[in-house]
This record gives C-alpha cells, structure tokens and sequence, in this order.
C-alpha cells in the first residue's frame, strides 16, 4: 500500500486543517497509509546548520524520502500559506542536489471556515511546489468550508455531499500517485 507523508500548516492542538487530514486518512483507509510528519520541531531554515544538522530535520528529510507521495494540508494566513510549510519545504529541497520532494506525487487540500476556504492559500502554494519538483495532481481541487457538524465524533466524515466531494478526491489521489511514481531503487525500497 502506497505511503503518504502529510505535512499539515498548521501547529495549533485543535487545528481544523489536522482534523481535516485525518478525516481523509479514514476516507483513505486501505488503499493509502498517511504517515503525518512533524513540523513544529523543525529550526527556521538556516544554510549554516548544514555542516551538523539538527536531528528533526534529518528526519524530516527522511520522513518524506521515504514515503511514496506527500500531501499538503494547508490553512490560508493572509491569503497565503502559513510559514511552518515554507520553512519545511526549504529544508526539504536542500542542500543542493538532495531534494527530498524530486519527482514525489503531490496532493493539495485545505480548509477554512470561510466561504472560500483556502482557494488563495493553495493557488499560491502551487507556484512553490512546481517549482520544487513535486509532481501536483491538479484536479480536482478542494477548497472546503469546514462546518464541525459535517463530521463524526471520530473524526469520519458525516455529512453525505462532504463525503461524496472527499471521496472523489481521495479516488482521484489514489489513482495519481499510481500513475505518477517513479520505480524506487531497490536501496530506497529497503529503507522505506
């Protein structure tokens, strides 16, 4: 079954784009594993710490090497995304030549309880991903308006046009990672 590292923008305990996350974890259930990969403990990128660096971001790198595709899971601040997913993307694409993302398949969701849930936040993270080589599935997108009521008391979606909308998503994700990865090297398979 096909792994996926989460990285999710948000920090906060009870962060809806976490809750969010794990609902498709459950849409998902069978045909991909999430793997949710910490970010909180990664420094604030600095070439410098290079030559010894710090243990969260060795891992990190590991995290998402390792897995077969990623999946962003952004709130929108300032209509935009947040730091904490900048600040891990930069640490994944260095140093030079050892891109943790290069040719991953990509997924983006995120939501909001505004109207338009995180429609500019993911527009402007796109431009960042192509450019760091993650290979997005483009459609369909989901900018979801997060209504609490929409789900479970253990995390499932509930509400039926919510899970009609997710589970076309997750189909669809399923169905790209598939189509997109590239044969792993023996070697990447044994560490993963």
């Amino acid at each position: 079954m096909p792994t996926v590292a989460v990285l999710v923008g948000s920090l906060r305990r009870e962060s809806i784009n976490r809750k969010f996350a794990e609902a498709l974890a459950k849409l998902a259930e069978g045909r991909l594993e999430f793997r949710f990969v910490e970010l909180g403990d990664l420094p604030m990128y600095n070439d410098d710490l290079w030559p010894n660096p710090p243990e969260a971001v060795s891992r990190f790198k590991r995290e998402v090497e390792t897995a077969d595709a990623v999946l962003f899971v952004t709130p929108e601040y300032n209509r935009s995304f947040p730091a904490v997913l900048k600040n891990a993307i930069d640490w994944g694409t260095r140093p030079y030549g050892q891109n943790s993302f290069s040719a991953k398949p990509g997924g983006l969701v995120g939501t909001s309880p505004g109207s338009t849930g995180t429609s500019a936040g993911q527009n402007h993270l796109k431009s960042v991903l192509n450019v760091v080589d993650v290979v997005l599935m483009g459609q369909p997108e989901v900018y979801f308006t997060y209504h609490a009521e929409q789900f479970a008391a253990d995390g499932s979606v509930q509400d039926e046009a919510a899970k009609a909308l997710l589970t076309r998503w997750t189909d669809r994700f399923v169905a790209w990672i598939e189509r997109t990865s590239e044969p792993k090297t023996k070697a990447q398979a044994d560490a993963a």
